[in-house]
């Protein structure tokens, strides 16, 4: 192979590897803004809008780098890798510890896209005495686009759950570096500083190697500072971030930041969403849960002798093996999940209902609250029409439907929806609420084909919190969290979400 010949391949073959590594910046810096602030739409509308303005901009720059060109490709692939692997750190910093998240992210988002946006043009400038345009442009995009496509794959298949967000940043930086390096050996020749860049190079991958090596308890500090309790088991799974806390022996479970549960008063919670509808149908034999993969309900569902058979759904095996296997958890659901009569199936809930031929006398939706566009498809008239065709004749279901005080839209909105689902049947619904230390005040709702009386709602169990007494106030909505007029949340609309974002903005501000 000539020199020629190797410069043409070695540029291309770095294409493609800028453009997987360039998606990866991306990717992380949308997915730990998502983890740290929420509201997933916007987070990722607006990084992908600055690292496309950015690269645009970096595009049109480049048109001033006149002489040198090897050299100052080199050059900026060693900074590219720099900054690409030390956004993700530099971010979780800002969050955890100098309160100036936003600002940093923006100017961080724009310095490297605009990085990136130099770097297609150098080579393509580079390239065009050994093609002509219209096969050197042919060349350099259609590696740029495979690149990206690859990095789309392996970043929610691979990446995140094998490696977590800051040791990927890490690594594709030393992978950007190790491009710099190779460009830097094939392109020797024409570039005058090598000794220069050969000391950068080796300066910036010490400093990434010694951040992959620290990141660990990089990371388990940062969040010391934003969860205060120990944490005794952190994990970025194919789907979500999964954190468990203990102080003493109060533990509290964490998804992407937001709170699940607090074991100090979880029962509260379980309680109010289990046993009024077991009330209004004591008799259940076949239970299906949405969610739930702490095996906390299924716990309270446990006290039944009626009940045959309990039917979980959780997205995330790392969920309910964690429930399953972890001793101090398995204390706290009393292994609930081990249990014969308890079938647990790690599938989306809408694809399961799609497929799933059964009826159930009770549906229980313990799902996480609708703070992403992936969450708020589970409180849609489509999906709620899709639960209602597996619920027997006289069957019941409840769903936890965020709080009545702090999200009262939201929660209003989930009634309504949950009610107006299927043009075809008459459904009535019971709203019903109670206080939780832990989330503040709570909301709940039941459905059925026929009316819920709350005064011939009679339980059955004994309960550490929920009596008759009450059990009945549940049902009394305060002139501050009565209904509103609100829309119902539609899979083309996600209004629902709009609502919840803006109860807590609301509280927050």
């Amino acid at each position: 192979m000539t020199t020629a010949q190797r410069q043409q391949t070695a540029l291309l073959a770095a294409t493609f590897v800028i453009a997987v590594c360039g998606l990866i910046y991306e990717l992380l810096a949308g997915t730990l803004s998502s983890y740290l602030m929420g509201n997933s739409i916007y987070q990722f509308s607006l990084v992908i809008g600055l690292f496309m303005s950015a690269m645009g901009l970096g595009a049109w720059a480049s048109r001033f780098i006149e002489n040198e060109l090897p050299q100052n490709f080199v050059r900026l692939q060693l900074l590219v890798g720099l900054l690409g692997g030390l956004i993700s750190p530099i971010l979780f910093f800002a969050f955890a510890v100098i309160d100036n998240y936003t600002p940093l992210l923006v100017f961080l988002t724009l310095l490297l896209g605009a990085m990136l946006g130099i770097e297609i043009p150098l080579i393509i400038r580079i390239l065009k005495d050994h093609f002509s345009l219209k096969t050197n442009l042919s060349n350099v995009f259609t590696a740029d686009y495979i690149g990206a496509l690859i990095a789309a794959l392996l970043f929610p298949l691979v990446l995140i759950p094998q490696l977590g967000i800051l040791q990927t940043g890490f690594v594709f930086g030393l992978i950007n570096i190790g491009v710099g390096i190779l460009a830097l050996y094939v392109l020797r020749e024409n570039i005058s500083n090598k000794k220069g860049l050969w000391g950068l190079a080796a300066l910036i991958t010490a400093i990434l190697i010694t951040g992959l090596v620290l990141s660990s308890p990089f990371t388990n500090r940062m969040e010391k500072r934003l969860y205060q309790d120990q944490i005794i088991y952190s994990k970025d799974t194919q789907y979500q971030r999964l954190v468990l806390t203990k102080r003493h022996e109060r533990l509290r479970f964490y998804i992407n930041g937001a709170l699940q549960f607090d074991s100090f008063d979880e029962y509260r919670y379980h309680e109010s969403l289990v046993h009024p509808a077991l009330a209004a149908l004591p008799q259940a034999e076949n239970v299906l849960i949405l969610g739930g993969g702490d095996g906390l309900a299924v716990k309270q569902l446990l006290k039944y002798a009626s009940i045959k058979a309990i039917t979980l759904i959780d997205l995330d095996p790392e969920v309910t093996n964690l429930f399953k296997n972890n001793k101090q958890l398995k204390a706290l659901n009393n292994n609930s999940l081990e249990n014969n009569k308890v079938t647990i199936h790690n599938t989306d809930a809408w694809k399961f209902l799609e497929h799933d031929q059964q009826l159930y006398d009770v549906i229980i939706i313990d799902l996480p609250d609708p703070n992403s566009p992936s969450l708020s498809r589970l409180y849609t008239t489509s999906f709620y029409k899709l639960v209602k065709q597996h619920l027997s004749q006289q069957g019941v279901i409840v769903t936890q439907a965020t709080s009545p005080f702090y999200t009262k839209d939201a929660f209003w909105s989930i009634v309504a929806t949950l009610k107006d689902s299927d043009n075809n049947e008459d459904w009535y619904t019971l709203p019903y609420h109670t206080y939780i230390p832990s989330f503040g005040e709570w909301g709940f709702v039941m459905a059925a084909r026929h009316q819920l009386k709350p005064s011939t709602l009679l339980l059955n169990t004994d309960n550490k919190y929920l009596d008759q007494d009450t059990l009945r106030q549940s049902f009394i909505f305060p002139k501050d969290m009565e209904a509103t007029d609100v829309e119902i949340n539609q899979l083309s609309s996600h209004q629902l979400l709009q609502y919840y974002d803006q109860g807590w903005k609301h509280w927050y501000q």
